[in-house]
């Protein structure tokens, strides 16, 4: 093959082979996508940023995709399964249980029956000190720490998915299905109440004295904002507790041993004025609401008590995941 003959050789150095096309490359600065310098905007910015090509940091782990993952998750089904059935376990236990009511100081069980509204009441009374609080503890307190168990956590990471955003996600999910679930319950049972009981006024115990439903509901509504805000310690002690540990067990543990050991404090009067303090003790504040004149002295302090205790906890839970060594 003469010199002439021969093909010439690319702009790499390569020499292509006899017959082939050489394609044509686009790097020039009017090249397709490329700004006035000849750079890819996409490319330049991330390679800016430290970040892969084409990595968006605010696009992993969207909440949709969260929000799915932990809806189909058994102990979810499960949890709300049960909250869903208790108000209808209830009537039936009224319904077929000894009739009658005390005389004197009326209780919240000796009223029970006396409508949809009462009824609703008793049911968020006796499982707001204890059913709601495994149930808070459980969304908080297994999200983090059963990505630990399964050793999925550090994929996440590497994913990568930015530490402050995968709690972050995490919190705001875990709190939206804690929020279901104290909405869920006493909204079941007054519809339960209103079906087996009828649609009545609201007697208060203690006085028995009778408030209109309608003057009620607002009262409910509010009851009701109260109980979720109430809850927050619970969320926050296990949301620590769940970057702390591999065992979500401990940390749904953790956050109930808090509030039982909260509960037996309380009941030490020598304790005085510092049992104001605790997370449990403005609990069964909202009471007070339903009253014919109502005092909201206690729920403001306990909504104090609550958010700020739950700031703390949760500022130290993103403290702590920061500097964790995650290796599971």
């Amino acid at each position: 093959m003469s010199p002439a003959e021969r093909p010439a050789p690319d702009l790499t150095g390569e020499v292509p082979a006899a017959g082939r096309a050489v394609p044509a490359r686009h790097d020039g600065p009017d090249a397709p996508g490329k700004d006035a310098q000849g750079h890819t905007p996409g490319r330049a910015a991330g390679r800016a940023a430290g970040h892969a090509p084409g990595y968006a940091p605010g696009r992993t782990l969207p909440l949709r995709v969260e929000f799915v993952r932990q809806l189909r998750r058994r102990r979810t089904m499960a949890m709300f399964g049960v909250l869903l059935a208790l108000p209808w376990v209830l009537v039936v236990a009224f319904q077929f249980g000894p009739a009658g009511r005390g005389q004197g100081n009326l209780r919240l069980s000796d009223l029970a029956t006396a409508g949809g509204l009462n009824f609703a009441v008793f049911a968020l009374s006796v499982s707001a000190s204890f059913l709601l609080v495994v149930a808070v503890a459980l969304f908080c307190g297994d999200t983090v720490a059963s990505e630990a168990s399964w050793s999925s956590l550090r994929y996440l990471l590497a994913a990568p998915v930015p530490r402050d955003r995968l709690l972050r996600q995490k919190l705001v999910v875990a709190l939206a299905y804690s929020a279901a679930a104290v909405t869920v319950l006493p909204l079941m049972a007054l519809l339960a109440g209103t079906l087996a009981f009828g649609w009545n006024d609201i007697t208060v115990p203690g006085t028995g004295e009778v408030i209109p439903a309608a003057d009620v509901l607002p009262k409910f509504a509010v009851v009701i904002g109260y109980a979720l805000v109430s809850q927050l310690v619970v969320a926050s002690v296990a949301f620590l507790l769940s970057v702390t540990t591999d065992s979500p067990l401990g940390a749904v543990g953790g956050a109930v041993g808090l509030v039982i050991v909260s509960s037996i404090l309380q009941a030490v009067e020598a304790l005085g004025s510092l049992r104001e303090f605790l997370p449990t003790f403005w609990n069964a504040a909202w009471l007070d609401a339903l009253a014919p004149e109502p005092d909201y002295g206690g729920m403001v302090k306990g909504v104090a008590i609550s958010v700020t205790y739950s700031a703390v906890i949760i500022a130290l839970a993103f403290r702590r995941f920061r500097r964790r060594d995650v290796v599971s």
